[in-house]
């Protein structure tokens, strides 16, 4: 459906945004089974979720800059293969919910078989750095980013 003929009352599709970033598995992140500790996963995502706020061109320090912190509140995994020592990891990170709290989906990837090893979630919610209170929507300098590109059909690169 194009924005011409979308209802009014209808919500954008923020899933329309998302990033994909590959990176190494490296020696320090793994156990003695040479399997990726299981904390390091929560690192992986925040790879693949910077990689996408720069592409909606919103970054912590643009954050910081506008005066909001988005502190994480919730973290949810689960876990399918083990990825390894030197395996190559793809990471996706796919924008769920951006009006009332920052929610990012993710996969990761064994890049080199395809299958995919890892899902889960980050929540994020907004604070102001004036007050140190929750907002319950996000700011419109963040919204206004995600809708202009969600209505141009998403990132173009």
């Amino acid at each position: 459906m194009n924005d011409a003929s979308r209802s009014p009352a209808e919500p954008l599709d923020p899933h329309t945004l998302f990033c994909e970033t590959t990176f190494k598995i490296d020696f320090f992140e793994v156990d003695s089974m040479r399997i990726a500790w299981h904390g390091n996963y929560v690192n992986y995502f925040e790879r693949a979720r910077c990689a996408l706020l720069e592409k909606i061109g919103y970054t912590y320090t643009d954050m910081e800059a506008s005066g909001y912190l988005f502190p994480v509140t919730d973290v949810r995994i689960k876990y399918i293969k083990p990825l390894r020592f030197g395996d190559s990891c793809r990471a996706r990170a796919v924008l769920d919910e951006y009006e009332n709290m920052l929610k990012i989906n993710f996969e990761l990837y064994n890049a080199t078989t395809g299958e995919l090893t890892t899902k889960g979630s980050v929540s994020q919610m907004c604070v102001s750095m004036a007050t140190g209170e929750s907002l319950f929507v996000c700011p419109a300098v963040f919204t206004d980013r995600v809708e202009t590109l969600i209505r141009a059909g998403g990132f173009k690169d």
